[in-house]
């Protein structure tokens, strides 16, 4: 008799514990204000970071120079998707958008393509257009405007500056395998990704 309601009480317990708080849109509250707000989403969110961090090893595969000019390209693409973002948001997640940035810029990594400037100009754009504009939803949704924008564009230059500097010195044959490892493992979780919709659906 003793157990029953023993066993109620911990189920309450468990469901007040499991209950969500408000909803952000994966959103973190730093408590520092909206350029931090922004920082932070842009760093724990895989789906941004992810494939940035991949086209900056794939543009620094390919050499100082498509490093420095992708570096600019994406953050300005990046900077004018959040724009239009914010002027016009959508609740709309395309899940497939980030499953195939992660095949393939993780495959192209993986291959060390070797990219003539104008293509690795035009994945920058289109990859700072897409995730800037979703960004720029998330940032209208949770009322952080320009200025959580702005640190999202801040640590996209810091962190794609560092990964394509990276990139670009690695000389040696076994540190380029390296980095095409680092590629493959993207792509890996692409495929992973893949498996887990295509259960969903």
């Amino acid at each position: 008799m003793t157990k029953r309601p023993m066993h109620r009480w911990v189920t309450l317990l468990a469901a007040g514990l499991l209950l969500p708080a408000a909803a952000q849109a994966h959103l973190v509250n730093t408590g520092l204000g909206p350029f931090y707000d922004g920082l932070s989403h842009f760093v724990l969110t895989p789906e941004d970071l992810l494939p940035a961090l991949t086209l900056a090893l794939l543009v620094g595969l390919n050499g100082a120079r498509a490093g420095r000019v992708t570096l600019f390209v994406l953050s300005a693409a990046w900077l004018a998707g959040g724009l239009a973002g914010l002027a016009w948001p959508t609740m709309v997640s395309v899940p497939a958008l980030t499953i195939g940035s992660f095949l393939v810029l993780g495959a192209m990594v993986a291959a060390d393509l070797r990219l003539r400037l104008d293509w690795t100009v035009g994945l920058a754009v289109l990859l700072g257009g897409v995730n800037g504009y979703f960004n720029g939803t998330a940032m209208a949704g949770a009322k952080l405007g320009l200025v959580g924008l702005a640190g999202i564009v801040s640590a996209l230059f810091v962190a794609v500056a560092l990964a394509a500097a990276l990139a670009v010195a690695q000389r040696a044959p076994w540190a380029r395998i390296a980095v095409r490892v680092a590629g493959s493992w993207v792509a890996a979780a692409g495929l992973l990704l893949l498996g887990w919709s295509l259960r969903a659906a």
